[in-house]
């Protein structure tokens, strides 16, 4: 079994600001490095930093534009037809949604055919590489490369440096 590798990491909010030299960030989470296949692979130096970079950028954009399957029901009312309330309709996305979709989209297209199915099940689903090239009836081994090729692909497209 492998050993949690901790580490501590600022909220996003306070990421620019930088903690005093051998304190802590202001607000900060405590994560496990091993915890997604991403975090795992840059943790046993599958990956270069670019790259894990590049992934969780793309990840944050699949999330920001809400693309995940719901899980749960939407309990919500349905709105007035014209907003009387001021409350938005659960159909529209806003603005950051849909420029976080384009920029994923941008990004999956970047990164050329065929090399879509193992960063969206990788990146953005959570599963292992193994788990990955089984459902897409890959050689054993065959992921971790071509994911590294597509990941390198979609560094470019977010001018990762």
């Amino acid at each position: 079994m492998l050993k949690p590798m901790l580490a501590e990491r600022p909220l996003p909010r306070d990421a620019a600001i930088p903690p005093a030299k051998g304190c802590r960030p202001a607000r900060s989470v405590t994560v496990n490095l091993a915890e997604s296949p991403l975090g795992w692979l840059r943790a046993h130096g599958k990956l270069t930093d670019r790259q894990a970079a590049a992934g969780e950028l793309l990840r944050r954009d699949f999330e920001r534009a809400q693309l995940g399957a719901r899980v749960t029901m939407r309990w919500e009312a349905t709105p007035p037809g014209d907003g009387a309330r001021g409350r938005a309709d659960p159909g529209f996305a806003s603005d950051a949604q849909l420029a976080a979709k384009q920029r994923f989209d941008a990004a999956i297209a970047a990164a050329g055919s065929g090399l879509a199915d193992i960063l969206w099940r990788v990146v953005c689903a959570g599963e292992s590489v193994p788990l990955a090239e089984k459902a897409l009836a890959w050689p054993a081994r065959a992921g971790r490369l071509v994911l590294v090729l597509a990941l390198d692909r979609v560094a470019d497209y977010y001018q990762v440096p």
